[in-house]
């Protein structure tokens, strides 16, 4: 999966407003995983739904001030080659290459533009 936008994820104050909302508006489904204030969004609410998102606490946003707006993951093959891109280009690092057991190696940063971004490389061996 090379630079394609795998996941997205809303930053929320509260989970079950925000979980009503999308459900009423794009009739998307839901599964927890993790702490009770992240839920994997479906593409719709079969059992089997692709997973396309997640709703998630602002508290779990690296940038300081309250973020507005979606968090992009971009898939790509080699995460610490991208993050030595980031910096040669001007961006910022703000969370370095960090596990999420059984998913992949993420990072997050910001572009030249101020804009939160997460590069993924996936690994099913990742801890």
């Amino acid at each position: 999966m090379k630079n394609k936008l795998t996941h997205f994820a809303i930053h929320i104050d509260d989970i079950d407003r925000a979980k009503t909302f999308y459900e009423g508006v794009f009739d998307w489904g839901f599964r927890s995983y993790g702490p009770s204030d992240f839920l994997q969004i479906k593409a719709d609410q079969s059992e089997n739904g692709e997973l396309i998102g997640a709703l998630q606490s602002r508290k779990y946003s690296p940038v300081p001030d309250k973020l507005i707006g979606l968090e992009c993951t971009i898939g790509v093959e080699n995460i610490d080659d991208t993050l030595e891109r980031v910096k040669t280009k001007g961006g910022q690092i703000l969370m370095p290459r960090t596990a999420i057991p059984h998913v992949g190696w993420i990072a997050k940063f910001l572009d030249t533009e101020g804009n939160l971004i997460c590069a993924m490389q996936y690994d099913s061996g990742a801890r």
